[in-house]
């Protein structure tokens, strides 16, 4: 069993930084890939980006690529979001999710693929 707790989230101005944190337990956190996602009020759950574990490969969703970037700790167990450039359109609850396995690299954005979820940060951005 894996747990996973989210922190960090907040409100900002557009064009500010957010740094979310998702803090991992119960198994060895090197072996899963760890990926965020997204939900705003009213849409469906979207992947923002995912990283494994193994070697710190990321890939991340056209809608935050190159403003937000994916970095882990596996010394504690913990994977960042730090959210740069924020726009109102990022406003959501973020969630972070685990994989353990190969499988997922063929369909990270896929949400019924991660068996593991935190229970969300809410990320506020305001214009």
């Amino acid at each position: 069993q894996v747990q996973l707790v989210e922190s960090g989230g907040g409100l900002a101005q557009a064009g500010g930084s957010l740094r979310l944190s998702c803090a991992a337990s119960g198994r060895t956190f090197s072996n899963y890939a760890m990926a965020w996602f997204r939900q705003a009020p009213g849409k469906e759950r979207e992947f923002v980006g995912i990283r494994r574990g193994s070697d710190g490969y990321t890939y991340y969703a056209d809608s935050v690529q190159g403003r937000f970037a994916i970095s882990g700790d596996n010394a504690k167990n913990t994977v960042y979001l730090q959210m740069n450039s924020l726009k109102p359109e990022d406003t959501a609850v973020y969630f972070c999710a685990a994989s353990s396995g190969a499988r997922i690299w063929s369909k990270p954005r896929d949400s019924r693929a991660y068996g593991y979820w935190g229970q969300g940060t809410q990320v506020t951005v305001s214009s």
